[in-house]
């Protein structure tokens, strides 16, 4: 591989283009929080960083490095070339990066060379990246015009922001769908991986849409554990809203859709028949059991006995219909008085109200109205 690339700091172009990113921290590191188009290729292993760390402190830098170079045994090296070399040929367009574009980055730049591989770096490492993109998510919230899509839980209001171009799919990005039901299989980023996750989406948006509000279901503080941030939620809720209308029933049909059909299928597929159908068993008692003081004693019993029995009847005869008054009841005797108090609450006003079908017809016009 020849050099045609040098080292860069053009993150902006980086995040765009969704260049893949060879990250050579330690696993530990990449865990807590990465870039959704890197892929950890450690330099050093949980172990061996601990263990450099601690002679750094200890010694200083200089011992630091000595033992660096003791750990690197000839095996250890030719592992490290192997997958840094898959990396490289996999990906020739993309860039690697350590923790702050130092000594760990310039090691495995140097160690490619001797092999003829020229492989550029990103200037300042993970850090730097890091901090354009907290950066950048305060400069785009306060950029970009947001319209809010509310409804009721159970209207499908991801499904419809999934048919509309200019929209960002938040829960889709926490992976979670935003009620006390909301876990979904794989489980959540890390509030850093959210982070970034929502700045590079929003970036993207800015830069492809040439200033057309983002559509953003109407969400609280928390989607799950992913938190948004108090000027993030400041602006949603001064935005105009659109008011997605569905009847009871609809909202039954995509509860049981979403939370049941869709939830065990997500299991089973990862755990197989058996294990997936008792993760998904232990998700719908464990959320039914997390809001049982809300719900109160006598209604909490009632529908834990309803909802044991419509697991066993699906175990059994794979008979899914006891879950429909479980999913009526919290509809509307638990999530219903929220969400009209949470509406009473916001500041923008409803531009638009109707169902799926009517809202997809008139908002190209409610854009052009807004633009106006």
């Amino acid at each position: 591989m020849s050099q045609t690339r040098s080292d860069t700091d053009d993150f902006k172009t980086l995040f765009l283009n969704d260049t893949p990113l060879m990250d050579v921290r330690a696993p530990v590191e990449f865990e807590q929080g990465a870039f959704p188009t890197a892929q950890n290729v450690p330099l050093l292993d949980n172990h061996q960083r601990k263990a450099i760390g601690t002679r750094y402190k200890q010694e200083g830098r200089d011992a630091a490095i000595a033992l660096g170079y003791e750990l690197a045994t000839d095996d250890v090296r030719t592992a490290r070339l192997q997958s840094w070399k898959a990396f490289t040929d996999q990906h020739p367009e993309g860039y690697l990066y350590c923790f702050r574009g130092g000594q760990r980055s310039h090691l495995t730049q140097a160690w490619l060379k001797e092999t003829g591989i020229n492989y550029p770096l990103i200037k300042g490492g993970y850090k730097a990246l890091r901090r354009f993109l907290i950066d950048e998510l305060e400069t785009s919230v306060e950029a970009c015009p947001f319209i809010i899509l509310s409804g009721k839980t159970g209207t499908g209001k991801t499904r419809l922001l999934h048919k509309i171009d200019d929209s960002l799919d938040l829960e889709g990005l926490a992976n979670h769908r935003g009620s006390s039901f909301g876990r979904r299989c794989g489980g959540q980023p890390t509030q850093i991986d959210f982070e970034n996750l929502l700045s590079i989406a929003l970036l993207k948006h800015l830069n492809q849409k040439s200033g057309r509000p983002a559509l953003l279901e109407d969400e609280s503080k928390l989607i799950g554990r992913c938190s948004l941030s108090q000027p993030l939620r400041d602006k949603m809720q001064q935005s105009p809203i659109i008011l997605l209308e569905t009847s009871i029933e609809e909202r039954v049909e995509v509860g049981l859709q979403e939370y049941v059909r869709d939830n065990l299928a997500d299991f089973i597929r990862v755990y197989g028949e058996e294990a997936g159908f008792e993760r998904f068993r232990e998700g719908l008692t464990g959320s039914l059991y997390r809001i049982r003081r809300r719900l109160g004693g006598a209604r909490y019993q009632a529908l834990t006995s309803l909802l044991d029995s419509a697991l066993q009847d699906h175990r059994d005869n794979n008979d899914i219909n006891g879950y429909r008054p479980i999913i009526a009841s919290l509809l509307t005797e638990y999530y219903d008085p929220m969400y009209e108090y949470q509406l009473e609450q916001k500041q923008g006003k409803v531009i638009f109200s109707g169902n799926h079908n009517d809202i997809l017809e008139a908002y190209p016009e409610m854009i052009k109205n807004l633009s106006a």
